[in-house]
C-alpha cells in the first residue's frame, strides 16, 4: 500500500503548555434571543444554526439545518469584555485570552474549493500570527457537496489539497477539527477558529490512525487536524474534532447507523483516556453536537446519545454531510475532562 508518512508540523509532540495558565471557556446551548446575548461583554462568539441578522461580528451563521425544530444558540463565553472586529474577509473577536476568528468565502472568487482554501487558511494563520492569540485550538469547516467528485476530485479531497497549502506558515501543530458539508448550493467556504495565548496540547486515538498519517487512497494530501485538543486552561477542558466511526483508516459498519454511533462511541471513549480524562463523557460537563447525513436517522440518533450519556447533556443534532461518503454520523464537541 502507497503510504503518505506526512510529518507532523514542527512542535507537535512538544505542544503540552508547560504551564497552563488560561481560565476556561464557557460554552453552552441558550434558547435566548441573539441580540440579549451579544449584550453580555464576555461572549467571544455566537453560533446560529439558521437566519439571525446581525451586524455583530461575534454572530457566526452556519448552514446547517437542525433535525428538528429551530436550533438553540452555540454561546461561547470569555472573561472580561470582548473587543471585536473585522478584516476585510475576516471577523474576530478577543478577550486577549482566546480570540474567535471567521472567514466566510465565496469559491468563485478563487477559482474553486482548492484555492478558497489555500487563502482562508493562509489569512487566517497571518491574522492569528499577529495577535496576541497566535496559537490555533480548533477549527470548525463548512462546505458545500462535501461528497461531490470521484477520487481525487471530490471536493473534500480538494479542500484538504488547499487547506495544506494555507496551513504550511503554521509551526504550532495541528489543531482539532470538523469538516462539515451544508447543502445550500451555494459554494462558500466558512471557517471558524477558535485561536490561544497559549498553545494546547493534541491528543491522538490508539485506536484510529492520526488524520495526517492517512493512506494515500484518500487523497492526494492527508486531513491535517488532530483528534482532540487539551486546552491551555488551569482546569482541564479537551476540544473534541469531529469524530466518526473510523477504526485506524478505515470506515465500519457501511449502511448502519446504529453500528456507526456506537463505534463512535468506543472512539471517543478511547479519545478521552488518552486525554487522561479524569471523568467521562456526558452529563453538564460535555456539549456536544451530533452531525447526521439523513433525516430519517436524527432521532434514532439522539436518543441512543441520550441513552448512553443522560438526557442531561447537552446536544444538539443537525442535519449535514460527513466527510466520507459511507459515514453516516459524526460527533464532536467540549468536555470538562
Amino acid at each position: 500500500m502507497d503510504i503518505l508518512l506526512s510529518p507532523a508540523p514542527a512542535g507537535y509532540a512538544d505542544a503540552v503548555p508547560s504551564a497552563p495558565a488560561l481560565p476556561p471557556l464557557r460554552v453552552e446551548y441558550s434558547t435566548e434571543p441573539a441580540t440579549d446575548v451579544l449584550t453580555r461583554s464576555e461572549v467571544l462568539a455566537v453560533v446560529s444554526f439558521g437566519q439571525t441578522p446581525s451586524r455583530d461580528p461575534r454572530l457566526i451563521q452556519v448552514a446547517l439545518e437542525p433535525a428538528c425544530g429551530s436550533a438553540p444558540l452555540e454561546v461561547w463565553c470569555g472573561h472580561g469584555h470582548a473587543g471585536h472586529g473585522a478584516n476585510g474577509d475576516l471577523r474576530w473577536s478577543s478577550d486577549g485570552n482566546y480570540s474567535f476568528v471567521t472567514l466566510t468565502l465565496h469559491e468563485r472568487d478563487f477559482g474553486g474549493i482548492t484555492a478558497a482554501a489555500q487563502h482562508a487558511y493562509a489569512q487566517l494563520s497571518a491574522w492569528c500570527k499577529s495577535s496576541a492569540t497566535p496559537h490555533l485550538l480548533r477549527l470548525w469547516n463548512y462546505l458545500d457537496a462535501i461528497n461531490l467528485g470521484d477520487g481525487d476530485d471530490e471536493r473534500y479531497r480538494q479542500f484538504c489539497s488547499g487547506r495544506a497549502a494555507g496551513m504550511d506558515a503554521l509551526t504550532a501543530g495541528y489543531p482539532a477539527a470538523s469538516a462539515i458539508g451544508v447543502r445550500d448550493g451555494r459554494r462558500v467556504l466558512q471557517v471558524c477558529a477558535l485561536a490561544g495565548r497559549h498553545p494546547g496540547a493534541a491528543v491522538e486515538n490508539p485506536r484510529q490512525t492520526s488524520a495526517w498519517r492517512y493512506p494515500r487512497q484518500y487523497g492526494p494530501v492527508a486531513p491535517g487536524f488532530a483528534r482532540a485538543m487539551r486546552a491551555p486552561s488551569h482546569s482541564p477542558q479537551l476540544y473534541i474534532s469531529g469524530t466518526a466511526a473510523v477504526v485506524g483508516h478505515a470506515s465500519y459498519h457501511a449502511g448502519d447507523v446504529c453500528a456507526q454511533v456506537d463505534e463512535t462511541l468506543t472512539n471517543l471513549q478511547s479519545l478521552c483516556a488518552a486525554a487522561g480524562s479524569a471523568h467521562p463523557l456526558g452529563g453538564a460537563r460535555s456539549v456536544l453536537k451530533a452531525y447526521v447525513r439523513h433525516a430519517a436517522d436524527a432521532d434514532l440518533v439522539r436518543e441512543r446519545l441520550h441513552a448512553r450519556f443522560g438526557a442531561d447533556t447537552p446536544l444538539l443534532v443537525l442535519l449535514g454531510d460527513i466527510c466520507r461518503a459511507e459515514l453516516l454520523v459524526e460527533i464532536d464537541g467540549l468536555h470538562d475532562a
